[in-house]
C-alpha cells in the first residue's frame, strides 16, 4: 500500500472516532504509526488532507460497485450485493461511512470540499448506472441516483439510530422493494 493511502486510511480513522475537530496532521501521523510531520509532507494543507479522504472512500466505494458489462447478472443479484454493500459498511466499514459523513457535513461550509463530494458521487452513481443499464433497467441514470440515496439512507438510519432498527431480513426487504419498484410497469 502506498504512503499516501496509508495516510489518507489514518486520516479517515481520526475522522471517525474525533470528527473533524479531531482531524490535525499530527493525529493522522499518530495514527498511521508515523513520524510527526508525515502527513504534512504528503498533504501540506488541511484542505489537501480532505481531499485524499475523498478520494480514497470514492476509490474504495467504487471497487464495490462492478464495472458496467461485469455487474450483477440478476436484479436479485442487484439486491444481493446492495444488502451486503449497506451491511458491510455498518460492520467493517463503519468508519468509512462515519468519515463520509463528518466530510459531507463540512462540505456545507467548504464549497471546495463539497464539488470533490460530488465529483466523488458522480462516478460512484455512473458505475451504478451501467449495472442497472446492464440489467435492462430503465432510465438507469436517474434510478442509479435513487438506489444510491437508498442505501445511504438505509445506512444512515441504522448507524445513526434515526429510523427503525432494522435486522437482516428487513435491511434486504426494503432494499428489494426499491430495486423490484425500479422493474415494475407503470399502470
Amino acid at each position: 500500500m502506498e504512503r499516501r493511502d496509508v495516510l489518507a486510511d489514518a486520516a479517515i480513522a481520526v475522522l471517525a472516532d474525533a470528527g473533524m475537530r479531531g482531524l490535525t496532521h499530527r493525529a493522522v501521523d499518530a495514527a498511521a504509526g508515523l513520524a510527526e510531520g508525515t502527513s504534512s509532507y504528503y498533504f501540506r494543507t488541511r484542505a489537501a488532507l480532505l481531499q485524499a479522504c475523498v478520494d480514497r472512500l470514492a476509490a474504495q466505494t467504487l471497487t464495490e460497485v462492478p464495472r458496467g458489462g461485469s455487474g450483477p447478472g440478476s436484479v436479485e443479484a442487484l439486491v444481493d450485493a446492495s444488502v451486503a454493500v449497506v451491511g458491510r459498511w455498518l460492520t467493517a466499514d463503519r468508519a468509512r461511512l462515519l468519515a463520509r459523513w463528518e466530510l459531507a457535513l463540512e462540505s456545507t461550509r467548504r464549497p471546495e470540499l463539497g464539488t470533490a463530494l460530488r465529483d466523488a458521487g458522480r462516478r460512484i452513481r455512473e458505475r451504478v448506472a451501467g449495472a442497472l443499464h446492464g440489467l435492462g433497467i430503465a432510465d438507469p441514470e436517474r434510478r442509479a441516483d435513487d438506489l444510491v440515496a437508498c442505501l445511504d439512507g438505509l445506512a444512515f438510519d441504522q448507524l445513526a439510530g434515526a429510523g427503525p432498527d432494522r435486522d437482516g431480513a428487513a435491511l434486504r426487504s426494503a432494499i428489494a422493494d426499491v430495486v423490484h419498484g425500479f422493474t415494475a410497469t407503470p399502470d
